[in-house]
């Protein structure tokens, strides 16, 4: 009976190490809107802001709001330079992979998942790939 709870002790510690990547990561993803910082853009390497960074001035910035339950609002550039919203999902695919699905009203569904390179002291780099098939096969 001692070593029951040692043993639950050691399995929950067990259990918060492995979900504590995804989990920080998702605090500090989730409930900001993130958008295009199109002049940081390396190669392939695409990089979001929150939307209260000072950017420069520009016609337009697409972005994303990630929320709670899988919840994703993409942000495309409206027809007034303002920002469109359309309804979307999200659900990690790994510790830094993203599956986004993107539904716009009277468009094809759009699917594609994002690599987060870093994130670190506000800047989002990911790299974005195309979804062809099941990736959760």
């Amino acid at each position: 009976m001692r070593y029951a709870s040692l043993l639950c002790l050691v399995c929950l510690l067990l259990l918060a190490n492995t979900c504590k990547k995804t989990n920080k990561l998702e605090t500090q993803l989730i409930g900001k809107t993130w958008l295009h910082a199109f002049e940081e853009d390396q190669g392939d390497i695409t990089t979001y802001r929150p939307n209260t960074y000072d950017f420069a001035p520009s016609r337009g910035r697409t972005g994303f709001m990630l929320e709670k339950g899988g919840i994703l609002k993409n942000y495309s550039i409206a027809p007034a330079d303002g920002l469109e919203e359309q309804p979307g999902t999200w659900q990690f695919l790994d510790d830094d992979k993203i599956l986004v699905t993107i539904k716009p009203e009277g468009q094809p569904q759009q699917r594609y998942q994002i690599e987060i390179v870093s994130l670190e002291n506000e800047v989002l780099k990911v790299k974005r790939e195309e979804v062809t098939g099941d990736p959760l096969k």
